[in-house]
Order: C-alpha cells, then sequence, then structure tokens
C-alpha cells in the first residue's frame, strides 16, 4: 500500500527507516512548527540526517520555502526538491553514512539556470535539461538565482548496465532540454508523486523497471546527435559493435593493437568496448588471435610463399614470438606451421 507521510524535522529519520511497497513522503518547511528562521534551520539540518543526505545552503535575502518529495518502490527512488537555496551538495561524509552503488539522474524541473560539478567536471542545466551523476561521488548543485527546482531519479547501477552498457561513458553529459525524453521523464515522475491511490505489487514492480528505463534512455541520448544516435539503444550498440569489429579486422596484424586505442580511436571508453565484444561471445584478445592464426594459415598454404620463412609470416600477421606463435598454430589447428605447408 503507498503512504503519503507529512512530519516534522524530528520525525524524519524514523519514517524514512523502511519501505514496503511503494512510500511517498511530503517534507515542507510550510508544516513546520515556529517562525520562518526555524522553519529554515529545522528543514534544511535534515536533509542532511535523512534519507536525503542532502546539504542545502539558503539563498540570501529571500523569503525562505522548501519541498521535498520522495517517492521509492522497490530499489528505485524520486526525489524533487523546490526552494530558495543557492546550492546543495553531497559530501564524502554524507556517501559514507549512506553507501550505495547508484546513479542518479538530475533535471533542472526550475526555471532558473543550474551547474553540477562532480569529479573535477562542471556542466550547466539549462531548465529543463538532465544530466546522470555518480551518487558515490561528491558532487554540488549551484542555482544561479536561489530558486531551486529539481528532479533526482536514482536507482542501482547494475539495472542500468543491464539496459545500457555504456551508460558510464555519458556521466556528466548533458542532455540537452529540447529531448523529448525529459519531458517524458517530468511527466512519469509527476504521476508518482501526485497519485494517491493504491498499486499492487506487480505494478510496483513496473515502476521500478520505467524508472530503470528512463535512466538507460536518457544515457543513452547524452551525446551530440548523429546519425547512429538516432538509433534507439540495441541499433546503437549494435553500429558500435560492428565499428569495433572493422577496426580490429582492420588492424590485427598490428602488435600494438589494443582494445584501449580502439575505443580511443572511436571515442568510446575501453571497458565499453570489452563489453560489446564479450556480447559477440568472443572477447578482444580471443579474435585478434583467430584473425592472425587464419590469416598465417592462409599465407603457409600458398605456393607463391613458399620462400618465406615461417618466422617472417608469423611477424607479418603480429606475432612477435615466434615460439608463442608455433605453440598457438597447434592448438588451434591440430598440426606446426611447417606441416601446413
Amino acid at each position: 500500500m503507498p503512504r503519503k507521510t507529512v512530519f516534522s524535522s524530528a520525525d524524519l529519520p524514523e519514517h524514512l527507516g523502511a519501505y514496503e511497497g511503494l512510500h511517498r513522503i511530503t517534507y515542507n518547511s510550510s508544516d513546520l512548527i515556529g517562525g520562518e528562521q526555524i522553519q529554515k534551520e529545522q528543514w534544511i539540518s535534515s536533509l542532511t540526517s535523512g534519507y536525503a543526505r542532502l546539504r542545502a545552503d539558503p539563498a540570501i535575502g529571500r523569503s525562505f520555502e522548501g519541498e521535498l518529495r520522495i517517492v521509492r518502490a522497490s530499489d528505485v527512488s524520486v526525489g524533487t526538491i523546490h526552494g530558495t537555496v543557492k546550492s546543495i551538495s553531497r559530501t564524502t561524509e554524507d556517501i559514507a553514512a549512506q553507501s550505495t552503488n547508484n546513479v542518479v539522474l538530475l533535471l533542472n524541473a526550475g526555471h532558473s539556470p543550474l551547474s553540477v560539478d562532480q569529479a573535477g567536471r562542471s556542466v550547466d542545466l539549462s531548465p529543463g535539461a538532465s544530466v546522470l551523476v555518480e551518487q558515490s561521488a561528491p558532487s554540488i548543485i549551484r542555482v544561479s538565482d536561489g530558486q531551486c527546482g529539481l528532479i533526482a531519479v536514482q536507482t542501482d547501477r547494475e539495472r542500468v548496465r543491464q539496459r545500457y552498457a555504456g551508460f558510464e561513458d555519458r556521466l556528466m553529459t548533458v542532455v540537452s532540454s529540447s529531448m523529448m525524453i525529459n519531458a517524458l521523464l517530468r511527466a512519469y515522475v509527476g504521476v508518482l508523486a501526485d497519485e494517491k491511490e493504491a498499486e499492487s505489487q506487480l505494478t510496483m514492480q513496473f515502476v521500478a523497471d520505467h524508472i530503470a528505463d528512463l535512466i538507460a534512455a536518457t544515457a543513452s541520448i547524452a551525446t551530440p546527435v548523429t546519425a547512429h544516435d538516432n538509433a534507439d539503444a540495441r541499433g546503437l550498440r549494435a553500429v558500435r559493435t560492428q565499428a569495433i569489429l572493422t577496426k580490429i579486422r582492420g588492424g590485427f596484424t598490428d602488435p600494438e593493437i589494443s582494445a584501449q586505442g580502439i575505443a580511443k580511436e572511436l571515442g568510446l571508453s575501453a571497458r565499453y568496448v570489452q563489453d560489446l565484444l564479450q556480447e559477440t561471445g568472443i572477447s578482444f584478445s580471443e579474435r585478434v588471435l583467430e584473425l592472425r592464426l587464419q590469416r598465417a594459415h592462409k599465407m603457409l598454404s600458398q605456393r607463391h610463399n613458399d620462400a618465406m620463412r615461417v618466422s617472417e609470416i608469423a611477424l607479418i600477421n603480429g606475432f612477435s614470438d615466434v615460439s608463442y606463435f608455433n605453440r598457438c598454430f597447434r592448438r588451434r589447428f591440430g598440426y606446426t606451421p611447417s606441416s601446413a605447408r
């Protein structure tokens, strides 16, 4: 059963201790007891001690208001923050207090530009734009005019990796406000945060899957639009896999060929290249070795190469160690290179 809870700052940690089904929380500074200064201090203090584990600095020269909404289902959660704050940060202390392996999609749901800093990088988010960040790394969000509107959607990184293995290459890359996926995300979060009807357990499962799908889909388009990026996530992976295979086929005889080198040429991470090749069932090193052995075997069987020594053919095909070539050749074909002639 879903629950919507409105509570004071003193109640925050207790109410956030456990979740069952769909749990909704609304924490509004105007519901707190006391004057504006007390409300501000209580609201900001409770962000750090409660589930959010965030630190907020109030905007200067503005009447304070703050609202935090959290919706959690299964291992995904959605949070919205609206208020007069100039910055929101997450420190190493906050990370240690709430250790997770999540990734977070931040969307600027306000009317003011935001900047996000993490791991030595900084990006600007115009209203409606989004960016994917690590939850397990310190970060700070700065609001240009102190009027914050923010959506944060998070889930375990393995959920996202299952849907889009290359998402880590897209961290701290802005998705423009013009992208439809951002509008879909805002609409979905709005329904989750405001819906009051009871949901079935099956619905909870769908919610968790949909959130992970939205994060993965946003990550998949977090680069300048190209012909490849207009394909869906599966098509994009297929295109990149073929590009990697083409690079391998064109350069396998180079003794210096490497997954890192190909990744750099294609603007990808080495890990992403390895992941795509693993999906084909053959690793990078296995594929290169097979191509070298096949070409060496063909050359050894051709009469016009009879004048070439076995060691020459091995070197031409990328083998720097002739003994290693002989061992691999015999293991692959069941006879020695000399016998192939």
